[in-house]
């Protein structure tokens, strides 16, 4: 008898807090070993960087001192004019070859894999090399009909292609082999039933491509072409082989002369680290623009409000 009227009262205390609506509070699990973890690495993290701040073989000063140097400056806005120029034309040849290679003609198809198999199989600085020194093949550019037909010369290879047009020829040829197979997988991603629709309406392939396929493949082609973007930036320093002064061959210059090495190498890393990380901003914001609507991920979900009490 007395164990059932002590179970009495706590059953009706249960009642209440069904019936007013408050949630459980919830206590969240505690993670000694992952904040102990958390705790060294940030340790680590700051005796390295007043490593890095105190050590004098650095040589702050030298790099505060050609940080913005003309020299630096100018090799900086070389590497931007490269990186831009080179990924235009990397994207709309990219886009013709993604194009061929799903078309249902054979020999655009053949093509556009020959290209892409040949110009992703070789390494980008054997590429820019065989540019350079593409007069010892051709001394002479010219345009006519094969086996010996009549042709029309345009001039002296040497002079046509510098040492500036050998770098925008091997990176941009180079970064359209890769582009086309970023964006034939964008357009492979579209839904087919969007074909059907396009096609129902009336639309040529042209249109249907243009207006339908390409706006919904940008939400899977933009991730990966911001990588590309990036990739091709640091990717220009590989042009000062070709003694063009981008970025790091101006840096390599200085340091040639006041064998002041690793504090040129310091500053030509600021600024890349500088201009990767204007681009990384303005990648996340196209992606946010063109992921509008798509967005898995996991929303917080609101704590219900307490009802008032009558």
């Amino acid at each position: 008898m007395q164990h059932q009227q002590s179970a009495t009262p706590a059953t009706s205390q249960q009642v209440p807090l069904a019936a007013t609506g408050d949630s459980v509070p919830v206590v969240p699990l505690r993670h000694p070993v992952r904040n102990a973890l958390a705790l060294v690495l940030i340790l680590i993290a700051a005796s390295a960087a007043l490593d890095v701040a105190t050590n004098e073989r650095y040589h702050w000063d030298v790099v505060a001192e050609y940080l913005f140097s003309p020299e630096i400056l100018t090799g900086a806005g070389l590497t931007l004019v490269l990186t831009v120029v080179s990924m235009t034309v990397g994207i709309a040849l990219g886009t013709v070859l993604a194009i061929m290679r799903l078309s249902t003609n054979p020999i655009l198809h053949t093509i556009s894999r020959a290209y892409i198999w040949f110009f992703r199989g070789t390494p980008l600085l054997v590429q820019l090399i065989f540019w350079y020194n593409i007069a010892a093949l051709y001394p002479v550019i010219a345009l006519g009909l094969p086996f010996g037909g009549p042709s029309l010369v345009i001039g002296s290879a040497n002079v046509l292609i510098s040492p500036l047009g050998a770098a925008l020829l091997g990176l941009a040829l180079n970064e359209a082999a890769y582009m086309a197979e970023i964006i034939r997988s964008g357009i492979s991603s579209v839904d087919k039933g969007q074909h059907d629709a396009a096609r129902a309406l009336g639309m040529n392939r042209s249109k249907l491509m243009m207006r339908v396929i390409l706006p919904q493949a940008m939400r899977v082609v933009l991730p990966p072409t911001g990588n590309q973007v990036i990739s091709m930036l640091k990717g220009t320093s590989l042009v000062s082989v070709l003694a063009i002064s981008d970025l790091l061959y101006s840096a390599q210059i200085i340091y040639s002369f006041n064998y002041q090495t690793i504090p040129l190498l310091i500053v030509a890393s600021i600024w890349y680290l500088l201009m990767t990380t204007v681009l990384s901003f303005f990648q996340n914001k196209l992606e946010r623009r063109y992921g509008r609507g798509f967005d898995t991920a996991t929303r917080l979900v609101r704590r219900p409000k307490r009802r008032k009490a009558s």
